[in-house]
């Protein structure tokens, strides 16, 4: 994540962008800029956090210098969607995704501050992407060991806990369940292994019966001042796990997907070395990128 130094914008019911402030009627108060990172930003309102999605996308952590129109509402409005649906498997961090400034409405969720915790938990119910490079490699993820014989896209024996660092700068690296443990605590690991694995489970059981098959998800956690564990960011988005049709699932070859793959891909055949600055996105690819967000979405609500 990028760190800016604090910036002041002000809100209220009504809002007008000049020069990248926010300029707005008598009902007025300021917001502190506190974290920006490649797609949110994040603002302090007296207690809480304002966590705002913008069109922006990454690829290789690299922001690309074309936006994808809608994403962000896309993005803020699944994971309102999948929080409500796994209120019950761990408390999260939403307090309200409507009590925002008008300039943000639908791409904004008022958040409870937490302290964040220096993991990436990844669960993976499917051999893809990094996983698949590193069990070609090793016969392992994050030090998990999978039988031999599987291939791109198979589905693995069960869902596995494969966490990773969570980089300031550059790329995050693979960790193993013990260096979680020593770096947290070892009933803070079980718990952040726990509740990963079930949001995975309880996702991809209800992904299903839409026909969607969640291969992967990535989720963060955080802790509010009494030590309670709190799901946070976002949840269960294409920018954050892969999903594939169900009808469509092969194993032993790539997948058609749902999600921010799709761009991976696109950037793969270009002469781009993954740093920036990055490739601009032609139209044709960012409507396609469009309709695969928005696909997702719809078959997973049922909302257009």
């Amino acid at each position: 994540m990028m760190v800016r130094a604090p910036a002041l914008v002000r809100c209220a019911r009504t809002a007008r962008v000049f020069s990248g402030r926010v300029f707005l009627g008598w009902e007025e108060h300021e917001l502190e800029l506190v974290h920006s990172g490649k797609v949110r930003e994040l603002y302090a309102d007296g207690d809480d956090l304002i966590m705002v999605a913008s069109d922006r996308v990454s690829v290789y952590d690299v922001v690309l210098p074309t936006p994808i129109p809608g994403k962000g509402q896309v993005l803020t409005q699944l994971s309102l969607w999948w929080f409500g649906q796994l209120g019950d498997v761990i408390p999260n961090h939403v307090i309200s995704g409507t009590d925002v400034p008008a300039e943000w409405a639908g791409r904004a969720i008022r958040c409870r501050r937490l302290t964040m915790l220096p993991v990436e938990c990844i669960a993976r119910g499917y051999l893809a992407g990094l996983g698949l490079a590193s069990y070609q490699q090793s016969g392992t993820i994050s030090g998990v060991r999978l039988p031999p014989g599987l291939g791109e896209g198979s589905r693995l024996p069960e869902p596995i806990f494969t966490p990773t660092t969570k980089a300031a700068a550059g790329h995050d690296e693979p960790m193993t369940y013990d260096e979680v443990a020593a770096l947290v605590g070892g009933s803070m690991a079980a718990e952040l292994q726990r509740a990963t694995l079930e949001v995975y489970r309880r996702g991809a059981d209800l992904a299903a019966t839409r026909g969607i098959v969640i291969a992967d998800t990535k989720l963060e956690f955080g802790l509010l001042p009494d030590g309670t564990v709190m799901l946070a960011d976002e949840v269960l988005t294409p920018d954050s796990s892969r999903f594939w049709l169900a009808s469509e699932w092969q194993p032993g070859r790539p997948q058609r997907s749902l999600d921010k793959q799709f761009l991976r891909d696109w950037s793969a055949g270009l002469d781009w070395d993954r740093r920036p600055p990055g490739p601009a996105i032609p139209p044709d690819v960012v409507a396609a990128t469009q309709a695969r967000y928005r696909e997702l979405y719809t078959r997973m609500t049922g909302r257009e």
